[in-house]
């Protein structure tokens, strides 16, 4: 599994497509661990850019604090699993927190 996570001043950021770099972060689901983290620079802002451009580096999974419906839903048709309302933090800790089953999540703070 491979996790992206948009930052801000390392941390989630908490408008996903704004943000100026992701965490890309490679999980190993048998053992449940992190395995490496690359940040990358996001590209220019565009709808619609995000979700094969993270498709195409191989992210399964989207932990955000905010993403409107329409990304949501531009994500899940790339087979990109979509989580929101989580808080900022590092990513280690929110991928942590997942594979743990302890990651909290709450409102999602994008109402567009």
């Amino acid at each position: 599994m491979k996790i992206a996570i948009p930052l801000a001043n390392g941390k989630l950021s908490m408008h996903f497509g704004h943000c100026a770099q992701f965490a890309l972060v490679d999980v190993d689901e048998t053992e449940n661990k992190i395995l490496k983290r690359v940040d990358i620079e996001a590209p220019p802002h565009a709808p619609g850019l995000l979700p094969p451009w993270l498709g195409e580096r191989g992210v399964t999974m989207i932990i955000a604090g905010g993403m409107g419906q329409r990304a949501q839903d531009m994500f899940i048709k790339q087979g990109i699993t979509v989580l929101v309302g989580a808080n900022s933090a590092s990513p280690e800790s929110l991928v942590t927190g997942l594979l743990e089953g302890t990651l909290k999540t709450g409102e999602n703070v994008c109402d567009h």
